[in-house]
């Protein structure tokens, strides 16, 4: 349990709930009803062990907190989730009923474990050892076959790594969902380049032989679409998506607007992802209260491409 004051409220509750819920308790040292849920709360903390972080306000030392969280009455529990409230409720309720309110946002012990796997796994990636990292993510997903983040980097660690029934397989579950999330969506357009360019003959073809095809009909959009599939397999994105918008610009919904799927899905692969949250960072919190400094953040060279090719995409389609 931490005391949090308007100094250390970012780091402590709107930084730290991007990593496990905080659940924040308002309270004041008169309030009768706060010094019966405040142990309560503390003994729950410590069962959970880790599974979420409790910290308290004191509503009249910090006015300026309780009222940008519009407390009206204490205790007020309010339990913060990627920076911002996602529930909450007032009274001294009992133990069993503060049990039944986190179990709703906080993540089980089998989440977390399956959780640490995936990041030990980014870490085996990143030291060279894929088949390692590949272990520790189908573990991670059998102990929690909903972890979509271990899923994805599941999926694409075994495409990078050319174990592609594996890859669909374990993707197929992702496709079948409706809506699709765009992100495996994105890795089902990538599958379906890579085997084209494995069962197509056009697989090994050179830049020269398309283009010299393209050049007696500027409309030949299969032979257009060929060569973008096996630009994007040998990693030149901005070829592979310069083809697909010329395609685009011609005929939006040709063969099933497939060249624009295949186009948002290489922009969704090169998005680059979103950066935990650092405590140490500053800014403003979720009731836009000002807290000490703020993040500069520097322009990716990457999300500068992606943010071109998607105005270029809006520009063909409008």
């Amino acid at each position: 349990m931490i005391n949090v004051t308007i100094e250390n409220f970012e780091a402590e509750v709107v930084a730290a709930s991007h990593q496990i819920p905080v659940l924040v308790d308002f309270w004041a040292p008169w309030c009768g009803p706060c010094k019966v849920i405040g142990p309560l709360l503390e003994k729950v903390e410590e069962e959970y062990a880790g599974r979420f972080k409790l910290v308290k306000i004191d509503s009249d030392q910090e006015q300026q907190l309780a009222q940008a969280f519009g407390i009206r009455s204490i205790p007020t529990c309010v339990l913060m989730v990627n920076g911002k409230p996602a529930d909450g409720f007032m009274g001294a309720i009992p133990e069993s009923k503060i049990k039944e309110f986190l179990d709703k946002h906080v993540p089980t012990e089998a989440a977390l474990e399956a959780e640490a796997d995936a990041e030990d796994a980014q870490a085996l990636a990143a030291a060279g050892d894929p088949q390692a990292a590949l272990n520790k993510l189908l573990e991670a997903l059998t102990i929690n076959p909903g972890n979509d983040d271990a899923r994805y980097d599941y999926v694409k660690l075994l495409i990078e790594n050319d174990l592609l029934e594996d890859a669909e397989a374990a993707l197929a579950p992702k496709l079948t969902e409706i809506p699709r999330q765009l992100r495996f969506e994105a890795l089902g357009q990538f599958l379906d380049a890579i085997k084209f360019v494995v069962t197509d003959d056009r697989g090994l073809w050179t830049p020269d032989q398309f283009d010299a095809l393209i050049a007696t009909n500027k409309r030949d959009f299969d032979t257009r679409l060929a060569k973008a599939r096996v630009l994007m397999v040998a990693g030149d994105w901005t070829g592979a998506m310069d083809e697909l918008l010329e395609i685009i610009m011609r005929d939006k919904a040709w063969g099933d607007a497939v060249p624009r799927k295949t186009f948002v899905a290489i922009l969704e692969l090169l998005t680059p992802p979103k950066p935990k949250a650092n405590p140490a960072d500053a800014g403003k919190t979720a009731g836009g209260i000002e807290v000490v400094g703020k993040v500069v953040a520097e322009t990716d060279p990457q999300a500068q491409l992606v943010a071109t090719y998607r105005r270029k995409l809006s520009m063909a389609l409008n």
